[in-house]
């Protein structure tokens, strides 16, 4: 990691990260014709942004902590295996893929050149730091290279595919194409014939194919095609979208299952983000072929979504909304990026809307004094947060609060 390199060119200023974060806040000065409602969402990502980086990052630029407040016991309970405590104090790869997002999510609603400046300085050095050269395909491991080898998660990789051409698309520079196309070689190299099709979860624990290693392989394959116009990405999204939905979508609702082991096997838990990569796949597929049975799969999915991740919630002044129910706020986001793909087609605000009278209120009852959101917890339990909070939360909030800063 070329840390030297960021501290000469960051911003192209004199000053310290802290007060560099501080003044974000000022890259979203309202412009009149803007609705008073997007002016909010857009100035909460960018103080919540302002609050991630004074809290989580560390002395080494690009990297952040877990959690906040940091513990020499931290729990990463997330992996393929047991249990982990961290050696080296720094998060790993998916929590800090998420500030990823959150920096494009930012470009892509203010076309600042600062954010572009933060991608090239900070994020895309940090994520240097987990980037394994020495096993082929490359492709990105779970922990920073230099603490030795780690697991290599194909859902990992996918994120971060689908990130890098997301700033492709906003900057047009090559090298984040470029980026991409690596990874999806590492991506290909997941996918076998076992279970007639699919990619597995985990590099080095071949146990299962999931639908988070597969529905967001056919996005990130069906925007390949978008970038490129190689008819191969457009026939791999097909190919994967088609195989999770016969083999992880439950008929009864249209939503789908976590995983399939090899032994046929299925894990039945519903997690926000596959049911929203599967929607936004399908909405993809209907823009690039013009098949109404996408449009269909997809306002199915919609409708699913929104009667199972959502409820009815009443506030203390009486305003009624269905608002998301408590879950991984991460996979929410995730969730989100299928609704907005959707509404590009259909123009029908009512669900995001949904996302946006939940966030505002989170906002505006938000007890953190530090500005930062607890885990897991949307309205209802707002008020019992835990001390600790996660990186990826606080990540995935900026997104959600700059993705949906664009719609009236």
């Amino acid at each position: 990691c070329d840390y030297q390199r960021f501290q000469r060119t960051m911003f192209n200023l004199k000053c310290p990260l802290v007060v560099i974060t501080l003044c974000l806040s000022s890259l979203f000065s309202c412009s009149t014709h803007k609705k008073k409602s997007q002016c909010e969402l857009s100035s909460y990502a960018v103080a919540l942004l302002d609050s991630t980086l004074k809290y989580y990052s560390t002395a080494r630029i690009g990297l952040f902590h877990e959690n906040y407040p940091s513990k020499d016991d931290d729990m990463v309970t997330y992996l393929a295996g047991e249990d982990t405590i961290r050696k080296n104090r720094v998060a790993y790869l998916w929590p800090t893929s998420g500030m990823f997002s959150a920096v494009n999510a930012l470009l892509r609603v203010s076309d600042d050149n600062r954010f572009k400046q933060m991608l090239d300085s900070m994020i895309i050095p940090g994520l240097e730091c987990y980037w394994d050269s020495l096993r082929l395909p490359v492709c990105y491991q779970s922990y920073i290279a230099e603490a030795g080898y780690s697991d290599r998660f194909y859902d990992d990789n996918l994120w971060i595919g689908i990130d890098f051409l997301e700033s492709y698309k906003l900057t047009q520079k090559s090298n984040y194409l470029s980026s991409a196309e690596k990874i999806w070689k590492f991506i290909e190299s997941g996918r076998d014939s076992v279970l007639n099709d699919g990619i597995y979860w985990c590099e080095q624990k071949k146990l299962s194919k999931n639908t988070c290693s597969n529905a967001p392989a056919a996005v990130f394959a069906l925007k390949l095609y978008e970038a490129t116009n190689e008819k191969k990405y457009l026939e791999a999204g097909k190919e994967l979208y088609h195989w999770t939905k016969s083999c992880l979508q439950d008929s009864a609702d249209y939503l789908y299952f976590d995983n399939i082991s090899l032994d046929g096997k299925i894990n039945e838990t519903k997690f926000q983000y596959n049911s929203g990569q599967m929607l936004q796949a399908a909405s993809l597929l209907y823009k690039q072929t013009g098949e109404k049975e996408y449009l269909t799969d997809a306002h199915n999915l919609a409708k699913a979504c929104n009667d199972y991740f959502f409820e009815d919630f009443q506030t203390e002044e009486n305003h009624n909304f269905r608002a998301l129910k408590n879950g991984n706020i991460w996979f929410v986001a995730i969730m989100l990026r299928g609704f907005e793909e959707l509404y590009q087609i259909d123009k029908n605000p009512v669900y995001l809307n949904n996302f946006k009278e939940t966030l505002v209120y989170m906002w505006k009852h938000n007890p953190n004094t530090n500005g930062l959101f607890g885990n897991d917890v949307f309205v209802h339990d707002i008020d019992k947060q835990k001390e600790s909070k996660w990186l990826l939360t606080q990540a995935a909030l900026i997104e959600m609060y700059a993705r949906l800063s664009v719609f009236e």
